[in-house]
């Protein structure tokens, strides 16, 4: 019997891939919100579509938005601007009681294109897959269902997350699941690792609620190694920053902003970090400029003034 399929870091997932999330795909218990909600915020700084397809037991939707939104906003707004979808499981697999495959693969294929003709970038899905253990659904089944799916990704304007519930499914099955499935993704984000280096500090991992007070001491930190009497010049290396979350970003800005005229922190990031940093305001922050490195171009990167 072949192995599962490798697991990487939800940051890692593209247009195209179809992914699964279960047992053994992290190192701890923590809740699923933390990569639904860095996954989230990532796909719509892209400017693609997000659809979460949620078991009807889960959270309210007035609750799912205020967890993924974080203080920020931009997640009610994506609400309001049709790039956010909620659903519940029943809605998408079993709308009458019974589960039926071509009629779930249309309905993921109708997403795909509405979210085409609407002009996003593309759809990225996160699915509850409890269902499934609710309707009965037999295990050989569902694994056929989950690689008759094949056919969506073929076009790569669709990503997905198939979320096992390590609670409802026996370890056979969620061993299978990986295997059908190209990609699995870890159940956690990574820890915040700081270092240090001759003209400031690199920064890997996840600024989340977490590592938040970490994140924040290592910003004060770095931004306090200038002189006092005057201008500083400082670069922070984040790229190699999974995720950052909005009062994370709001403290970069703030810290960044409060140095002395004429100072410059430069923040080396990913294109999602870059856009997220923008939406905040990075741009009237004239201490801070952006140096944006492209996915495609490797460690290339796009100057970008405040």
């Amino acid at each position: 019997m072949s192995e599962p399929s490798p697991a990487v870091p939800v940051e890692q997932l593209r247009l195209g891939d179809h992914a699964c999330m279960g047992p053994g795909d992290g190192d701890d218990d923590d809740s699923p919100w933390t990569v639904f909600t860095a996954y989230t915020r990532t796909s719509l700084a892209r400017r693609e579509k997000v659809l979460l397809v949620m078991d009807p037991d889960d959270l309210h939707d007035d609750e799912v938005v205020a967890l993924l939104d974080g203080g920020s906003g931009a997640v009610a707004e994506a609400v309001e601007s049709g790039q956010l979808s909620l659903r519940r499981t029943t809605e998408m697999y079993v709308p009458d009681g019974r589960f039926r495959e071509e009629r779930t693969i249309a309905a993921y294929t109708a997403e795909v294109d509405r979210a085409y003709d609407e002009g996003w970038a593309g759809l990225r899905l996160t699915a509850d897959m409890s269902w499934a253990a609710r309707a009965g659904v037999d295990h050989e089944r569902l694994l056929d269902y989950e690689a008759a799916v094949a056919p969506l990704f073929a076009d790569p304007l669709f990503t997905a997350i198939c979320w096992y519930d390590r609670q409802r499914f026996g370890e056979g099955l969620l061993h299978d699941v990986g295997r059908v499935h190209p990609l699995r993704v870890r159940d956690g984000l990574d820890a915040l690792e700081v270092t240090g280096t001759p003209t400031g500090s690199r920064i890997t991992g996840a600024a989340d609620l977490g590592t938040r007070a970490e994140f924040i001491e290592a910003l004060r930190e770095t931004l306090s190694r200038g002189d006092d009497t005057g201008p500083t010049r400082i670069v922070l290396d984040l790229r190699d920053l999974c995720f950052m979350e909005a009062h994370c970003a709001w403290q970069l800005l703030t810290l960044a902003g409060a140095l002395p005229a004429g100072s410059e922190v430069t923040v080396r990031c990913g294109e999602l970090l870059g856009l997220v940093l923008r939406q905040l305001g990075a741009e009237s922050v004239p201490q801070l400029e952006l140096e944006v490195a492209s996915e495609e171009a490797g460690d290339q990167v796009r100057p970008s003034g405040g």
